[in-house]
């Protein structure tokens, strides 16, 4: 599903005495987050004058954010993009757009239910799939996934013989 803003990151704590917050990404290259020059927080357009990789989080300074208290009321407060804003390579997604996606069995057209969950291991990321039995898919192209066309709200997967959660 096109969606206008993604949820990218939680501010999670302040950084320092001069307004600084740590980002903690919602999943992925902590990088990813310093391309982008704008963010929405509580709906509202602003540009970190500062936006930098620390460990496994990032620091941003906001305008008008000069001191920790300031910092601190922003604490646990989400971070979005605008989606148009982000460039993801061809066939990548944000999890969020895959929510609600109809995924069909391209052996016979048949619809299997749609993505209700997207969970991340460390091999690779595996879709919910909930209908008549609920299915856990592999995020792997070729593999599993077929084709993924977020316009029409549609997913074409391989099922093979296990995926369904009540096969044993």
């Amino acid at each position: 599903m096109k969606l206008e803003t993604i949820k990218i990151g939680r501010i999670v704590n302040a950084h320092g005495i001069h307004g600084e917050v740590r980002v903690q990404p919602r999943d992925g290259d902590p990088a990813f987050l310093t391309q982008f020059k704008t963010f929405l927080l509580d709906g509202v357009p602003v540009q970190p004058t500062a936006n930098h990789v620390h460990k496994s989080l990032v620091l941003m300074k906001f305008p008008g954010v000069d001191d920790m208290n300031a910092a601190l009321a922003l604490k646990d407060k989400a971070l979005y993009i605008r989606r148009a804003d982000a460039q993801l390579p061809d066939g990548v997604y944000f999890d969020d757009e895959l929510l609600g996606v109809q995924v069909f069995d391209t052996a016979n057209s048949q619809l299997l239910g749609e993505i209700t969950a997207v969970e991340t291991y460390p091999a690779h990321k595996v879709y919910t799939v909930k209908g008549a039995r609920e299915y856990l898919i592999p995020a792997v192209p070729d593999a599993f996934i077929v084709s993924v066309d977020l316009a029409e709200n549609r997913m074409e997967v391989h099922v093979w013989e296990g995926m369904a959660t009540d096969e044993h």
